[in-house]
C-alpha cells in the first residue's frame, strides 16, 4: 500500500516532512528526491498528521489524510504575547455558577477543543461522559458526599486530613462543596491500564477549561467528584464507566454568576536553572 502520496509538481524537496516526523518513517528518496514511507511506516505511524500539516506546499497526503481535510491555520487570528498573558494570568476557577444550562452545541464544541490536547503517542484515549441535567448532578454529588461519610468513619485521620468534615458540614448547611451547584459535570476516563491515563486526560480536561475562559463560561475542577469515581462502586456504576476504565478527572461548568476585575500575585517561582 502506498501510504504516502506526494505530489511532485508541488513538492519542493525541503525535505521538512522527513525532519518533523516523530516516527522517523519518512525519508527523502536518494534517487528521485521526493519523500517516501519506510518500510515499518504502518507499524510505527502515530497518525498524528505532522507531516501533511507542516508541508508548505500542500504537496503530501496520506492515505487517511489530506490537505484538503485539514483546517488552515489563519494567521489574521493569532493572539499577542500580551493577550496571551492576560488571558492565562486572569483565568480563574469559577465556584459560583448561574442556575442556567447550557446548549447541547456549546457542551459539544467544548469536547472538540478538549481532543486537539496532545497525548502520549498520540492515542487520544479519552472518554467523555458529560452530566447534563443539573438534577442529576446533585444527585451524583450526594452520592459523593455518602462515599466521604465513609471515609469519615472508617479513616478519621485521612478524612482530617483532606478536609472531609468541613465538605459534609457545608452540605448539611445547604452549601454544595462537591459541584459548587454548577449545572454540568463533565467526567474524562480512559482505559486503567494506559500508563499516561492521567496526564493525557489531564491535558485534555486543561484545553476544555481554558477554551470554555474563551467563550465565557465558567469551569473548575471538581476533585472530590473524580476521586470518588474510582474509590466508590455506587458512583462508578451510576455514571456508566466500563469496567477497564478509570476516572482521570473531572471539571463542573456552567455561566459564572460574577466577573473578576483583578489578577491576584502568584507565588514567586521556585526554580533551579541548570
Amino acid at each position: 500500500m502506498a501510504f504516502i502520496t506526494v505530489d511532485q509538481e508541488k513538492c519542493n524537496q525541503d525535505g521538512i516532512c522527513e525532519a518533523e516526523c516523530p516516527g522517523r518513517i519518512i525519508q527523502m528518496d536518494a534517487k528521485a528526491g521526493y519523500p517516501k514511507a519506510t518500510p515499518d511506516f504502518e507499524d510505527i505511524c502515530l497518525r498524528c498528521g505532522h507531516c501533511v500539516a507542516v508541508c508548505p506546499t500542500g504537496a503530501l497526503s496520506l492515505d487517511w489524510l489530506g490537505p484538503e481535510d485539514c483546517r488552515p491555520i489563519r494567521q489574521e487570528l493569532d493572539v499577542t504575547p500580551e493577550q496571551a498573558e492576560q488571558f492565562l494570568r486572569g483565568r480563574r476557577s469559577i465556584r459560583s455558577f448561574k442556575e442556567k444550562r447550557l446548549p447541547g452545541p456549546v457542551l459539544e464544541k467544548l469536547l472538540e477543543i478538549a481532543c486537539s490536547a496532545p497525548s502520549a503517542k498520540n492515542q487520544q484515549p479519552w472518554h467523555w461522559i458529560v452530566v447534563q441535567d443539573p438534577a442529576e448532578v446533585r444527585r451524583l454529588a450526594a452520592m459523593v458526599i455518602e462515599w466521604i461519610r465513609g471515609v469519615i468513619r472508617n479513616n478519621p485521620e485521612e478524612a482530617e486530613e483532606r478536609g472531609f468534615q468541613r465538605v459534609v458540614a457545608s452540605w448539611d448547611q445547604g452549601y454544595d462543596r462537591i459541584c459548587r451547584g454548577a449545572p454540568h459535570v463533565i467526567v474524562a476516563h480512559a482505559d486503567k491500564n494506559w500508563v499516561f491515563g492521567a496526564e493525557d486526560c489531564t491535558l485534555a480536561i486543561s484545553h476544555l477549561d481554558l477554551y470554555a475562559t474563551s467563550i465565557g463560561l465558567g469551569a473548575c475542577w471538581a476533585g472530590y467528584f473524580y476521586k470518588a469515581v474510582n474509590a466508590y462502586p455506587p458512583l462508578f456504576e451510576a455514571l456508566g464507566l466500563p469496567s477497564d476504565h478509570l476516572a482521570f478527572g473531572a471539571i463542573m461548568l456552567g455561566y459564572p454568576k460574577f466577573k473578576y476585575s483583578l489578577i491576584p500575585r502568584r507565588n514567586p517561582l521556585r526554580v533551579t536553572w541548570k
